[in-house]
């Protein structure tokens, strides 16, 4: 026998690898599941959803005063404008400035900040004699 030829028992072998790894080949068969999620209409759940539209996922805040509103559209006006997505703290000074804040008040204690007496002591001690 030649290796060009085969026999019918070979022949019918060979078939059955081949039906068996195309039956094995999972991209080739439709398999139905439950539900098809990316069917679903995503655009009219985030449109419907009341937490969507109410939370800022960014800062997890509700609401945002006008104070916060106009230095937040002051600063994305100014970064467009100069093309500078990240400005300095300087630059943030500047935009504060030019949007009429000035220092009127003493010094207060950072908010969330937690400074011992006696550090508190020392500092209007020092903001006293100068």
């Amino acid at each position: 026998m030649t290796t060009d030829e085969t026999t019918p028992e070979e022949t019918a072998d060979e078939a059955k690898v081949s039906a068996a790894a195309a039956a094995n080949e999972r991209r080739k068969r439709n398999i139905p599941v439950a539900v098809d999620r990316r069917r679903q209409n995503a655009a009219e759940k985030r449109r419907t959803s009341e937490r969507r539209r109410l939370i800022d996922p960014t800062t997890c805040e509700r609401d945002y005063s006008d104070d916060e509103t106009l230095f937040m559209k002051a600063m994305e006006r100014y970064k467009r404008e100069n093309r500078r997505p990240f400005p300095t703290w300087s630059e943030v000074l500047e935009v504060l400035i030019s949007l009429g804040y000035r220092k009127v008040a003493d010094e207060e204690d950072l908010p969330g900040a937690k400074k011992d007496a006696a550090v508190k002591d020392a500092a209007k001690d020092a903001a006293a004699k100068s």
